[in-house]
């Protein structure tokens, strides 16, 4: 396949910037996810990638060749959007080989390569159909099968499941990462959601407001993130995050006071901090315990609780937090208005300094 690197990439629209100095590499056969809010740059990004926007300023190399001069078409990329846009008068094998015959490839080949491709998304049985007599995650399949027969450099997905329903996204999550095996594709994949991310991904980049806020694996995103916006953003349920200021600095750590008095000794280099300084102290809800904890522990009421069967959320409030995040595996026996007490680690916790970065 491919590899795809882009240098101090910016595109500007009018006095507003969307994509500011981004730079990545993207190794052959990867899978990467964009991921970030509504609005951070991620599509545009897929988009000036594929040629469906020009650059404002900066360079996108694809096996070491300048290609952002390059019609779409030249780029040698396959995109597939949101929605199918598939022909409906056509059958299933008249969508998947449009482009070659727009090409003018002959029939055999033709038929060769949409038989291929209909294999490997299990299609076959639905060739001779038309697009209203598919299922939605059908649809899709056809839609990533018309990119497949084009054998593209690069395979580029625009938040391709979102419309489908909660379980069909489960599935084709499941399909998309088995067909990236089966082909050995480089992949760009665009999505808000975060679980798309964590799950489907050899390499996440989130976004915001148009810059890379952190490049890495799912799992170093999520055990160490550099600033809070990529905490609170990478984990379901969020990360809970407790407002707090350094009342004391010394040689090994700085001792937190939360603003319910809880004093934390928080260890690390913790040379940027100071005296006064506001900070927040995070905890995934998943690193809570319903029990006084190891290094700490934190109380409130609770006014939600949601039983799945071999887990639980539990929702609480204090006095100094309105929502506090319990997630708790099994069946725990609490109730709406119960006072509870709830234990953590430092070493699953996390501190943001004043300027929302990681101080350790």
């Amino acid at each position: 396949m491919a590899n795809i690197e882009l240098r101090d990439v910016n595109k500007q629209f009018g006095d507003v910037k969307v994509i500011k100095d981004v730079n990545l590499a993207v190794e052959d056969n990867e899978f990467v996810v964009f991921v970030g809010p509504s609005g951070c740059g991620k599509s545009t990004l897929l988009r000036l990638i594929a040629g469906l926007e020009d650059l404002t300023t900066g360079e996108i190399h694809i096996d070491g060749e300048r290609i952002d001069h390059l019609a779409p078409a030249s780029r040698g990329l396959a995109m597939v959007f949101q929605s199918y846009a598939l022909y409906p008068h056509f059958t299933v094998a008249q969508n998947m080989g449009y482009a070659l015959r727009v090409a003018r490839e002959d029939k055999a080949s033709i038929d060769k390569k949409v038989y291929e491709a209909a294999e490997i998304l299990q299609l076959t049985e639905y060739l001779d159909r038309k697009p209203k007599a598919l299922s939605g995650g059908q649809r899709q399949r056809v839609a990533i099968g018309r990119a497949i027969v084009r054998n593209p450099k690069v395979f580029l997905f625009d938040e391709p499941l979102s419309n489908l329903d909660a379980k069909l996204r489960v599935a084709m999550r499941i399909e998309l990462t088995k067909l990236h095996r089966a082909l050995n594709a480089t992949m760009i994949y665009v999505t808000h959601d975060q679980i798309e991310a964590m799950t489907m991904a050899d390499k996440i980049v989130v976004l915001r407001d148009g810059i890379v806020e952190q490049i890495g694996a799912p799992l170093d995103l999520y055990n160490t993130p550099d600033n809070r916006f990529v905490a609170g953003f990478i984990g379901s349920p969020a990360m809970n995050f407790f407002k707090g200021k350094v009342s004391g600095v010394h040689e090994g750590g700085a001792e937190i006071t939360l603003s319910d008095g809880t004093l934390i000794n928080f260890p690390g280099k913790n040379g940027t901090l100071s005296v006064g300084d506001n900070v927040e102290f995070g905890v995934r809800p998943e690193h809570f315990s319903i029990e006084p904890g190891a290094d700490g522990s934190l109380r409130g009421e609770v006014y939600a609780v949601e039983r799945l069967g071999g887990e639980t959320y539990i929702y609480l409030s204090s006095d100094s937090q309105k929502e506090i995040v319990v997630h708790a595996t099994g069946d725990h026996r609490v109730a709406v208005g119960d006072r509870v007490e709830i234990g953590f680690t430092i070493a699953q916790s996390y501190l943001f300094g004043p300027d929302g970065q990681s101080v350790r």
